[in-house]
């Protein structure tokens, strides 16, 4: 007889309203996989526009999933059973993962329920230091972050451009976070001081307080001051926002610097940027269980934190994807299943 559990399912695209918690099959551990008690998920921008059958896109890249299914990537808890071929971890370890991503990125992870089944190449130790909602906040944000300024950590094609990424040194560097209020833009201001760079973060003012203490060494306020005419030249710009007017920021790069793009849809401005001598680069996030346990490990030490929004439980998701929808979000929005 087929176990069940509580998981928050779609049977139709649409807005938050769509989202139903309700019961649903237990998943059973195959090769290669580990079985996780789901503690907490977190939200990401897939999961609204998955939710919303990526609306913005054009017809023929839209999805066409099997209903019910089960949104989300990161979650924070503890292994429940191991399937065959596993090794390196234990019923009972508290681990997180961001989920087979982007392999399910149309079809949803299955993160938002009480279990969950894993990859174990996806999957790392919970850092100690911190509680499974801080957890759960980090995956998709830190691995973006990361991916970006640190290290790829795969040499899977580049859906955006015909060249690999490279993250640039950023020792002594000057680098501007646009964005540095959200989930990726405070992790990614974190990183780049980390990294030795001079921090610069854009965000609106409520947010300067926490992004100075996370270590900006410099905040623009944009609904007050235009970036583009307030800084100084910085060596990098990082746009963790997307949308119209990415090209504003090449104005304010030094000759052989770079902007990082998390969401490139509709830049416009590559040949402005080859006129500067600007490199223009993005990435795909990918699911890297080492490369978590690695950035992990500064989670764990402090050196970085994740900043937590706003607390819902698993039953509450659809508010919380109506929070996500408000903006102005600071750090990660979090589920809490148990």
């Amino acid at each position: 007889m087929t176990e069940m559990m509580k998981a928050v399912r779609l049977h139709e695209f649409g807005g938050p309203q769509v989202l139903r918690y309700e019961e649903a099959p237990r998943p059973v551990a195959g090769t290669g996989e580990v079985l996780v008690r789901v503690h907490a998920a977190s939200l990401n921008p897939p999961d609204l526009y998955l939710r919303d059958g990526y609306r913005a896109l054009p017809p023929e890249w839209r999805p066409s999933p099997v209903f019910p299914l089960i949104l989300g990537t990161d979650i924070s808890g503890v292994v429940a059973a191991l399937g065959e071929n596993v090794s390196g971890f234990s019923v009972g370890d508290e681990v997180f993962s961001m989920v087979r991503f982007p392999h399910d990125l149309m079809t949803g992870s299955n993160a938002y329920a009480d279990y969950v089944k894993v990859p174990v190449s996806d999957l790392a130790l919970k850092p100690a230091g911190i509680d499974h909602i801080r957890a759960a906040g980090a995956p998709m944000s830190l691995l973006t972050a990361w991916q970006f300024l640190v290290e790829p950590g795969h040499d899977a094609p580049n859906p955006f451009q015909d060249f690999d990424h490279a993250p640039i040194p950023l020792e002594g560097k000057t680098v501007l976070v646009n964005g540095a209020g959200g989930g990726v833009g405070h992790l990614a201001v974190q990183l780049a001081k980390w990294k030795g760079a001079h921090v610069i973060a854009v965000a609106s003012g409520k947010h300067e307080t926490v992004l100075r203490d996370l270590g900006a060494d410099a905040f623009i306020d944009y609904t007050r001051q235009a970036a583009e005419t307030t800084a100084p030249d910085v060596d990098l710009v990082i746009d963790a926002v997307g949308g119209p007017g990415m090209e504003r920021f090449l104005s304010l790069i030094r000759k052989n610097g770079a902007l990082y793009l998390v969401n490139p849809l509709g830049f416009s401005g590559h040949e402005e940027a080859a006129g500067r001598g600007i490199t223009v680069s993005t990435a795909q996030v990918r699911s890297n269980g080492a490369q978590l346990a690695e950035a992990g490990r500064l989670l764990d030490d402090g050196t970085i934190r994740v900043e937590i929004d706003s607390e819902f439980a698993l039953s509450e998701a659809s508010a919380a994807h109506q929070r996500a929808l408000e903006g102005g979000i600071q750090g990660k929005i979090v589920l809490i299943a148990r």
